[in-house]
């Protein structure tokens, strides 16, 4: 490695600290770093030296975040800037085109995966929804906009940065339109044989739970002939994909009275509205006791909770509602039926997630068997070098 001299901004690693950067994992932490030369701001582009000096990457600096950078490049003769964003959100949305699936509903950039670190951009028709997470990426908002419009020639872009980790990394929330004309207040998409209505401006994520494409068809193909209960619903996604596969009967549980009647719009979107189905407004904790103490029973049920654990320092206390809730639905489950659940928390890893299923199986006094292992569409592709890209992981037990 040439060592560097050059007085621009830069952050100097501990000794010792290089070889996450080497591996090219795209973070930085706050405690890797022995000291900041000269004096980015915001999102500027800094170099990452040894401790001896040798160029490893360049990065966005971050000055309040414990991720205090995130590695744009590890070539040094790489310019961070239009050029750099173009040729990526080109590649990105290149290998898009080239995956199987139907449907015009999709991630074309999924941050650090795609060499956009903190950049989230899903396509649904016409309409571009984004999520500015990062403060290199806010940095350069215009310009990456400006190539991403050029690409994709949108109707419109969307942003949807009204998450937590804004904070974290010094900004402020921000949603609104970017680009284009105002979406419509529903936008219909296709997903293989199903359709569904997405709320754009108010809806979960960026509005629908794109990462769970494959799994839905994966419910459709187990779901015939079950009474099918659908926790923690949202707008009926997998529900829509249980009823296309021949499910008797399915129930779904929201808190949201908005998500359940999203719901029962894309039923009648799909000509599902005649078939058996009901709607609960409720806790789901509180709800799977209550169907306990009523002796209720279902063929297939499905646990799709929201994020417990969005670091390992989380990770302990989410353990304790991922098994109430996975025991609860074990006692739930008719003999032969199958449990399809799901933690999206970047705080637990796969082999932790199984070890909480298999404890609340023991507990319920049950026996099962993972049938399928899930994970996230392959249009949200884990980065071999960065494994917190790979978030999303389910099974499919079949109880005996």
């Amino acid at each position: 490695m040439k060592k560097v001299t050059e007085s621009q901004p830069a952050v100097v690693l501990k000794p010792g600290r290089e070889k996450p950067v080497l591996r090219r994992h795209p973070w930085l932490f706050s405690g890797a770093i022995d000291g900041v030369r000269g004096d980015p701001g915001l999102g500027d582009s800094v170099r990452v030296l040894s401790t001896g000096g040798e160029f490893l990457g360049w990065a966005s600096y971050s000055p309040k975040s414990q991720i205090r950078a995130r590695i744009w490049s590890w070539e040094e003769k790489e310019t961070i800037g239009p050029d750099l964003f173009r040729s990526r959100i080109k590649a990105s949305i290149a290998k898009r085109e080239k995956l199987p699936g139907e449907g015009n509903a999709r991630r074309i950039i999924y941050g650090e995966s795609d060499g956009l670190p903190g950049l989230i951009v899903d396509q649904y028709g016409e309409h571009l929804v984004a999520q500015v997470l990062s403060a290199g990426i806010e940095r350069w908002r215009e310009q990456i906009f400006g190539a991403l419009d050029h690409a994709v020639n949108p109707r419109s872009i969307y942003e949807r940065s009204d998450v937590e980790v804004r904070k974290l990394e010094g900004l402020e929330e921000q949603t609104g339109l970017i680009l284009g004309s105002s979406p419509p207040e529903l936008v219909e998409v296709e997903e293989s044989s199903r359709r569904y209505l997405v709320d754009l401006r108010r809806g979960h994520k960026t509005g629908f739970y794109l990462d769970q494409r494959n799994n839905r068809t994966g419910i459709q193909d187990l779901a015939e002939g079950k009474e099918v209960l659908d926790c923690f619903s949202y707008s009926g996604g997998f529900s829509v994909a249980a009823l296309q596969g021949g499910a008797r009967e399915v129930t779904l549980i929201d808190t949201s009275a908005d998500a359940l009647e999203l719901a029962g719009k894309n039923m009648a979107l799909n000509d599902l509205a005649g078939r058996e189905i009901n709607y609960l407004e409720s806790d789901v904790f509180a709800e799977l006791r209550t169907m306990r103490d009523r002796a209720n029973s279902y063929g297939m049920i499905i646990l799709d909770p929201p994020k417990f654990a969005p670091t390992s320092s989380h990770a302990q206390r989410a353990a304790r509602g991922y098994k109430d809730i996975n025991l609860w639905a074990f006692k739930l489950l008719k003999p032969g039926g199958v449990l399809v659940t799901f933690s999206c928390s970047g705080g637990i890893d796969r082999a932790f997630f199984q070890k909480i299923v298999a404890d609340a199986a023991l507990d319920a006094g049950v026996s099962g068997q993972i049938i399928h292992q899930l994970w996230q569409a392959p249009d949200h592709p884990l980065g071999l070098n960065y494994p917190e890209s790979g978030y999303l992981k389910g099974f499919v037990v079949r109880v005996e």
